[in-house]
């Protein structure tokens, strides 16, 4: 652990000399983790890539010194949680897609802005759990559907400040 990992205790997340108010899955933190358990998914999670609403957000992380480039959420975009779809926890463009899957450009906020981790991510195994995403949470400790979720302030002031480095440690 460093002092650059986010790491969740049961106050919050700590990150950088901070205690962050969050909220995890429904189903509380598991060693073993499948898709739809609402569970959050113990573990090393590093951060692979970020997105948000171009139209809700102008560009406030220009400080980001993150590994990757945040992009924005198109219109079609969606990522996978269909355990028989061969994209299984991929995100991707497209305006019609038969199996299972979210959508990424929400109405209710909850990915106005976006962190993924490399949970059962490139390599996905069907029935493991599809992404875990650190998003915006709909209320205060509200729970979510496997992912870890904060005030949109807190969000964007940890997207600022990410490296390279930077885990999600759930014990």
């Amino acid at each position: 652990m460093t002092f650059n990992d986010l790491v969740l205790t049961p106050q919050g997340v700590r990150f950088m000399g901070r205690l962050i108010p969050c909220s995890i899955g429904r189903g509380g933190i598991t060693d073993d983790k499948r898709e739809g358990d609402g569970a959050t998914p113990t573990g090393c999670h590093r951060i692979v890539g970020g997105a948000y609403r171009r139209d809700r957000m102008q560009h406030p992380w220009a400080s980001a010194r993150g590994p990757f480039r945040m992009r924005p959420i198109g219109l079609t975009d969606i990522w996978s949680d269909d355990v028989n779809d061969p994209s299984y926890n991929h995100g991707f463009a497209a305006p019609d897609h038969p199996f299972s899957h979210e959508k990424m450009r929400r109405a209710d906020g909850l990915y106005d802005l976006v962190l993924m981790t490399d949970w059962n991510w490139p390599d996905a195994t069907p029935g493991k759990g599809s992404a875990i995403f650190l998003h915006v949470w709909r209320a205060p400790h509200y729970p979510t559907a496997g992912c870890v979720a904060f005030a949109k302030p807190d969000l964007l002031w940890i997207t600022q400040r990410i490296g390279p480095d930077t885990r999600l440690i759930v014990r």
